[in-house]
């Protein structure tokens, strides 16, 4: 795969398929290949772990991003290319200042609450699995705060968004 076709392979992804490796191409063996294989960059961790504070001293992520880096660096160096690159493991063990986790992926409406760190899921734009109408979550964020309101698309389309959400976006 050339560069330009790396650059634009996750563009291509189209009905729960990315078409990088295509059945076409891959239906018989060409050959040997390799790929790259790697795990836990657990962001925060390595904090967490030198203070013995497993629970609450993940607040930096310094050293852990800097590692993440020097493995891209290296995988972009070598020659040939991995076929792919595939990373396994836990990618964060603390989220430092972090107040909310906004997903989706449910297909409705949910959320709830732990250790002070709000978890809000938001409905679909596409398939509802629950009784929740098709929409987007509007999210505002502010220095003080992040309020944030599930609207279905024909509200947001004819309504937009409340007056309220749109008074916090005025304050400095």
């Amino acid at each position: 795969m050339s560069a330009a076709e790396a650059g634009s392979v996750f563009h291509r992804a189209r009905g729960r398929t990315l078409d990088a490796f295509s059945e076409e191409k891959e239906r018989e063996w060409t050959g040997p290949f390799y790929f790259i294989q790697g795990a836990d960059p657990q962001f925060g961790l390595m904090k967490a772990w030198s203070t013995g504070d497993c629970d609450r001293g993940g607040d930096e992520w310094g050293q852990e991003i800097r590692l993440t880096e020097q493995a891209v660096q290296a995988i972009n160096k070598l020659d040939p290319k991995p076929r792919f690159f595939v990373l396994c493991g836990d990618l964060i063990h603390a989220m430092p200042g972090i107040k909310a986790v906004f997903s989706g992926h449910y297909h409705r409406n949910a959320g709830g609450t732990y250790q002070n760190l709000d978890m809000v899921v938001s409905s679909a734009i596409g398939c509802q699995l629950g009784e929740d109408t098709h929409g987007l979550r509007v999210v505002v964020v502010t220095a003080e705060k992040i309020v944030h309101r599930y609207y279905s698309l024909d509200e947001l389309s004819e309504k937009g968004v409340e007056d309220d959400l749109m008074d916090l976006l005025k304050k400095k």
